[in-house]
């Protein structure tokens, strides 16, 4: 199976055309999550599947068991879901065995307990930020509590009508940083159990499935045997807090971008409120500081980009 597979792929590396795609094409593995795949999406996957074929080569060549891991990661509402879907529908249709991985389903806390301890560290850090620089009075605690029961206090706006706030501000963005993303909010060594496991030819896999309540979290068997590459769909596929990826594929946007993205998609009921910003602000600077790391960064207009293009790209659209 695995000479049919390389063979497939040095095939395709040649004389890859893309195929028709239906309507509804099976998507990732996070329950509940289910987009449109639009003209863009498809363009965009067709320039990156075509130029990740030579890399995907090498990298099931190199390994024993002829197994491999993309991910395709990105700002939120960047479409990973939908690129993610067409590359393993590609592979797939080349009668390589692909699989989408979501890597949503491995934080530490379901999403609304983590969007509390999200809010949680970023409030605290930032009263004490005040205490810090002096700006903490009881007439600004009262005001600050006005703000927090409007969901305003992380809005910069705010700031020209209440200089303190600005203190608050800034160590509660610089606190939240050290959480979002990291070992304390994702579960990296589960995910990158699973990574290992598969590349090691291991057949059956537990896992983990997470929905967004605290009764919503199980494991689910999944036969690998006739698998060769897992998509690993995350934003967080980048990061460099896990072992197990060969391709990182970065689907880039700037941050006006990003935020466009996801109130169009309208994934979340409260996608425009200042704290989501803000968090997607902090994800955006972590995206941007590993994107060295990526070997494919595609641009919003499906441009492949150098990583020196994708700078100067970030520096032009803030």
């Amino acid at each position: 199976m695995s000479i049919d597979v390389l063979q497939a792929i040095t095939n395709a590396v040649s004389n890859w055309q893309p195929p028709q795609v239906p309507e509804d094409i099976p998507q990732g593995d996070m329950p509940g999550d289910k987009v449109w795949i639009g003209p863009m999406s498809i363009e965009k996957a067709n320039v990156t599947f075509q130029a990740m074929l030579p890399m995907l080569k090498e990298a099931l060549e190199s390994n024993p068991a002829r197994k491999a891991v993309i991910t395709v990661t990105g700002g939120s509402g960047v479409g990973k879901t939908c690129v993610s879907a067409l590359l393993t529908y590609y592979l797939n249709q080349l009668g390589v065995g692909a699989f989408t991985m979501s890597g949503d389903n491995y934080p530490r806390r379901f999403p609304e307990l983590n969007d509390m301890e999200r809010m949680r560290i970023f409030r605290l850090a930032g009263v004490r930020g005040m205490l810090a620089e002096g700006v903490y009075s009881p007439e600004h605690a009262a005001t600050l509590k006005e703000l927090q029961l409007s969901d305003l206090d992380p809005s910069p706006e705010q700031c020209e009508k209440h200089p303190w706030l600005a203190a608050y501000q800034k160590a509660g963005r610089e606190e939240l940083s050290k959480y979002l993303g990291t070992e304390l909010e994702q579960e990296y060594d589960q995910l990158e159990n699973v990574l290992t496991q598969f590349k090691n030819g291991q057949e059956k896999i537990l896992l983990k499935r997470m929905g967004r309540d605290d009764t919503a979290l199980w494991y689910e068997e999944k036969d690998f045997s006739n698998i060769s590459v897992i998509v690993l769909e995350w934003t967080h596929g980048n990061s460099g807090y896990f072992q197990g990826v060969d391709i990182p594929i970065l689907l880039a946007s700037t941050p006006a971008e990003t935020r466009e993205y996801r109130l169009s998609r309208g994934r979340d009921s409260n996608a425009d409120t200042a704290f989501i910003t803000m968090v997607i602000e902090l994800e955006q600077l972590k995206l941007e500081a590993r994107a060295s790391a990526a070997k494919l960064i595609v641009s919003k207009s499906c441009e492949l980009l150098s990583y020196d293009e994708y700078k100067q790209r970030m520096a032009a659209g803030r």
